[in-house]
């Protein structure tokens, strides 16, 4: 327990450093696949910080407004791709 909060604590200063909100231009060109597979894997990882699952950190350190851009940035990477709709399919067949 005391590495995860050692851990959150880290990231809580990085993410108060200066120049933190400033925003980037990222220009990937990754294959459908890893855009599918990166998608779920944040979605997964921000489903388990809203629930408080144990193994993830995010609730720890990060702040609403972040993890709202991280849902933004899986639906901008799935519609760039294509995957929108194959994605929710897949979401769907999960569920049931």
């Amino acid at each position: 327990m005391a590495a995860t909060i050692d851990i959150a604590l880290v990231y809580d200063t990085l993410l108060a450093s200066p120049g933190m909100n400033e925003t980037v231009k990222i220009d990937l060109k990754v294959s459908r696949k890893t855009v599918l597979l990166l998608s779920s894997a944040l979605e997964k990882g921000l489903q388990s910080s809203q629930t408080g699952q144990s193994g993830s950190v995010l609730p720890e350190f990060a702040e609403k407004e972040s993890l709202s851009e991280l849902e933004g940035i899986i639906t901008d990477c799935l519609q760039k791709a294509g995957l929108s709709a194959l994605y929710e399919k897949l979401k769907n067949l999960n569920e049931h």
